[in-house]
């Protein structure tokens, strides 16, 4: 199997649309919320969201948006687009110019795409009452491929002209966690030399409120109150959105054009809870095998994870089930915790994005040599003893991190990092 490095990376993000802005976040743990636009009084109780800066995407008609003037965007491209397109069009082209790839090594046919969202809520809300009220040849020629759960591959992969195996993951909050595993396969197998794995979700009323009704989201204006995952007062996630993108290439790919490397993608493991449709297994099972299996694949140990980057969204039950897992895996027999933070408190809970975001964020820790706090916590929750959750930034550099991601139906994926050695 050959070694897989990250080699690019591009934020579209509530902390900030650049590698410098989130970097800068993460260390003053500078959250990234704002007031929700579609407030409606007692029948909106979630009152934060985790904003995108610098994007206009209301309307929807994409020749209405704006956006940062670094990104040049064709107007043929634009047109087929719902927000969290553009968004990741544009993380991709910055995790382009990160990597400092040339057109011919993005579009060849060892050069793939895997992506991972939820598809347009609003847009396909917005698209099915055009059908209903006005039948559906006034819809528009683009309702599908600007809206469906494989947007983001129909029109990335046309935008950037992509020839090597392309495909979209869909499990839920776990998503863009399995694309990164599916992508690391592709090239560990040698099928492909370079792989794009890019995660994005809208941040509109359509994607997030549908989560209150499941008692998901927090009702707190404050949002030291309203994203503090592992308090012991936790009530639930603020929901976010945006994009990511990672480039992903073989070692010998990488060494060939002289890219500089951020962190080596070592392996990565999956488990179901075999559980519940929407929540997660009560002592983490599922998540413990996830986590054994990444370990098996990236032949480390347990006690050699620096750090860990938890799924922890700020759920009552989620977070707990993730400490039970944790506590399971790594307390046993004597053991140690690493360093366990949730960058959610700071971002929010991108949805299907999560895996990226937090993927993106692990290689920057190892790369630039810092552990991110896990902030917003006032009380830490008493069964978290034993676990050393990080509440502060530390200048401490991490040589292997683990990232967990879990989603619906009990999907749970654990990707590892680790410092490069050239």
């Amino acid at each position: 199997m050959r070694k897989v490095v990250v080699t690019g990376i591009g934020f579209i993000s509530s902390i900030g649309n650049s590698i410098s802005e989130v970097e800068k976040s993460l260390r003053e743990m500078r959250h990234g919320f704002d007031v929700f636009p579609a407030n409606e009084g007692e029948h909106c109780p979630p009152k934060l969201y985790g904003s995108i800066k610098e994007f206009v995407t209301v309307g929807w008609d994409p020749e209405d948006w704006t956006f940062p003037d670094r990104f040049k965007i064709a107007r043929s491209h634009l047109k087929s687009m719902s927000a969290h397109v553009l968004y990741a069009h544009c993380s991709t082209l910055d995790a382009i110019k990160d990597a400092g790839l040339e057109p011919d090594e993005i579009s060849n046919r060892r050069t793939g795409l895997y992506t991972a969202s939820g598809g347009s809520a609003g847009a396909m809300y917005h698209q099915m009452g055009v059908l209903n009220s006005r039948g559906p040849l006034r819809c528009s020629p683009f309702s599908v491929v600007s809206s469906a759960v494989g947007t983001l591959n129909f029109n990335l992969g046309a935008s950037f002209k992509i020839k090597g195996g392309i495909c979209g993951t869909a499990s839920a909050c776990a998503s863009s966690a399995h694309s990164m595993g599916f992508a690391w396969e592709a090239i560990a197998s040698g099928r492909q030399d370079r792989m794009f794995v890019i995660g994005a979700e809208d941040s509109t009323r359509e994607t997030i409120l549908p989560f209150a009704a499941m008692r998901a989201l927090s009702t707190s204006a404050d949002p030291a109150l309203a994203s503090c995952p592992f308090d012991a007062k936790r009530t639930g996630f603020v929901g976010s959105g945006g994009a990511v993108s990672l480039v992903l290439e073989s070692e010998d790919a990488a060494k060939a054009r002289g890219a500089k490397v951020y962190a080596e993608f070592a392996g990565w493991g999956e488990a179901g809870d075999g559980h519940s449709p929407a929540m997660s297994h009560p002592q983490g099972e599922g998540l413990v095998a996830g986590m054994e299996n990444a370990l098996l694949s990236a032949e480390v140990s347990a006690q050699e994870i620096d750090y860990i980057n938890a799924h922890a969204t700020s759920t009552p039950v989620g977070d707990l089930s993730e400490i039970r897992a944790l506590k399971t895996l790594f307390l046993k027999d004597g053991g140690t915790s690493p360093m366990v933070s949730s960058t959610k408190a700071l971002t929010g809970h991108p949805l299907s994005m999560a895996g990226a975001l937090e993927a993106g964020i692990s290689c920057l820790a190892i790369k630039n040599g810092f552990i991110p706090g896990s902030a917003h916590i006032d009380t830490l929750d008493s069964e978290c003893a034993g676990l050393n959750i990080v509440q502060k930034t530390e200048a401490t550099s991490p040589s292997v991190v683990l990232s967990n991601s879990s989603g619906f139906g009990g999907a749970n994926v654990s990707l590892i990092f680790k410092k490069w050695a050239s």
